[in-house]
């Protein structure tokens, strides 16, 4: 299938990711059928789908007569067959565990043609590991979008072993196609790029949290208004030139060796789960959240995040 050819999208699961997805596919065009084994989650979903197109519209990204059309090309089903049926193009969106995803692109085999494309979004979980249940390997390749997928522009296009050349060519301009920007994962490692990096920063922040170096608010001050404000617009590897190989060799050769290698969990969170501080779910975790902070929490979040794509592609 050429990724110019994908007239028909099914999103299988419709969790914290798959509405998000749906909408992006169904704004640009696309039929989309959105499946998920609860009739609360398809409920949700089109609840989900209502709140993508707000923020769009509020951001000045969608409007009223686009939100509708949008919505218009949205179908929802219990039925797995049915939502494959004459499917194009597969983006599978359910529980990240791997026993659940397999048993899923089996099901999905079953249900479409030998040409169409089976996308996942897994966001650490090797793609060859998944493809390895299929009667058609080729045509397996990640499509992992960040959370939120309506807001943040980047997709992870990720080869697996057996992933063809033109599998990995028809993701790339069916993101293109959604108004995304593709970025191609050439080695199948866990966790991808962009998680294996984030993480990275997630597990030194709470190492400095650990060992009483700054507080959660300090830490999180400076890497917003110093890290963040500067890898929006210079990625980590362009910074590198900015500021000189030398100058980094020089830091690095002592530094390095003093940054967290810690293979577990951070202890601060550890006790946090513990005693039932999940974060935001919960109320409370690394910080404390009031009901009505949570809710202005996620309109602010994504009005920044709008604001901030919005600039970027100005550029």
């Amino acid at each position: 299938m050429n990724g110019n050819d994908v007239r028909v999208v099914t999103v299988v699961g419709s969790g914290t990711m798959g509405p998000g997805i749906a909408a992006g596919f169904a704004r640009n065009g696309f039929e989309t059928r959105v499946f998920d084994v609860k009739e609360e989650q398809l409920d949700k979903a089109k609840g989900a789908v209502d709140f993508v197109c707000q923020t769009l519209i509020r951001g000045g990204f969608m409007t009223e007569a686009e939100a509708e059309t949008t919505k218009g090309n949205l179908t929802y089903t219990l039925d797995l067959a049915a939502a494959l049926n004459g499917a194009d193009y597969v983006v599978e969106t359910v529980p990240e565990k791997k026993e659940i995803k397999q048993s899923v692109f089996r099901q999905i085999e079953d249900h479409v043609r030998d040409d169409t494309i089976i996308a996942s979004n897994t966001s650490g979980i090797p793609i060859t590991q998944l493809a390895e249940v299929c009667r058609i390997p080729s045509r397996v390749a990640g499509m992992h979008y960040s959370n939120p997928p309506h807001l943040i522009p980047v997709i992870e296009v990720i080869r697996g072993e057996q992933t063809s050349p033109e599998t990995l060519a028809a993701v790339t301009e069916v993101s293109k196609r959604i108004g995304m920007i593709p970025a191609q994962v050439d080695r199948d490692v866990p966790g991808f790029v962009e998680n294996r990096i984030l993480y990275a920063i997630m597990r030194e922040s709470l190492n400095l949290l650990d060992e009483g170096v700054a507080s959660a608010e300090a830490i999180d001050t400076i890497a917003k208004w110093g890290i963040g404000y500067k890898l929006a617009v210079i990625g980590p590897l362009e910074l590198l030139d900015v500021a000189g190989l030398d100058i980094y060799t020089s830091v690095a050769s002592y530094l390095n060796a003093d940054l967290s290698n810690e293979a577990g969990v951070s202890s601060t969170v550890a006790e946090k789960v513990a005693a039932g501080k999940l974060g935001l779910k919960t109320g409370g975790g690394l910080f404390e959240y009031t009901p009505e902070q949570i809710q202005a929490l996620g309109a602010r979040r994504g009005k920044l995040l709008l604001a901030t794509k919005k600039a970027l592609l100005a550029e």
